[in-house]
C-alpha cells in the first residue's frame, strides 16, 4: 500500500504543525507523505520551535511557513487540524482535531511540553497506520 499523505495545520504554520511534520518525518516516513500548513502562515519558523526540535535531533532547517492555500487539499488522506478553529471541510473523515496548545508567547519549559504532547500524538498517529491492512 502506498504511504498516506498527510496534512498537519496549524494557524501560522510556524510551530504545532511544523513540529509534527518534523516528528513525521523523522518517525513515521515508512507509513506517510508529511506537509504542514497554516490558515493565516505568519512567513517564519518560531526560533524556540527550532530550538526544542533540535534538542530532539529533528533539524528544521529545509521548513519554511506555508498557507493551505498552497496545497491541493483533496491531494490528503488525512488532515490534522491543531489550529483552535474550525477547518474549511469540518465534516469531512479525512479531518482530525487534535487539541493542542499554541506555544507562542509561552515559556521556553512550556514549548518543550507542547512538543512532546505533539510528539506522543504524532506516534500515536504512525502506530495506527502501521497497524492498518495492508
Amino acid at each position: 500500500m502506498p504511504p498516506y499523505r498527510v496534512l498537519f495545520v496549524c494557524i501560522g504554520n510556524s510551530c504545532r504543525s511544523q513540529m509534527a511534520e518534523g516528528f513525521a518525518r523523522a518517525y513515521g516516513s515508512d507509513v506517510m507523505v508529511a506537509e504542514s500548513a497554516g490558515l493565516n502562515p505568519c512567513g517564519v519558523i518560531f526560533p524556540p520551535t527550532i530550538q526544542v526540535m533540535l534538542e530532539k535531533n529533528i533539524s528544521l532547517d529545509d521548513a519554511y511557513s506555508k498557507g493551505i492555500d498552497w496545497l491541493r487539499l483533496d491531494g490528503f488522506d488525512l488532515i490534522l487540524n491543531m489550529s483552535g478553529f474550525p477547518f474549511p471541510f469540518p465534516d469531512s473523515p479525512r479531518v482530525r482535531t487534535w487539541t493542542v496548545e499554541d506555544p507562542v508567547g509561552t515559556s521556553l519549559e512550556r514549548h518543550r511540553e507542547i512538543r512532546d504532547q505533539i510528539e506522543f500524538l504524532v506516534r500515536g498517529l504512525i502506530a495506527q497506520l502501521r497497524a492498518r491492512p495492508r
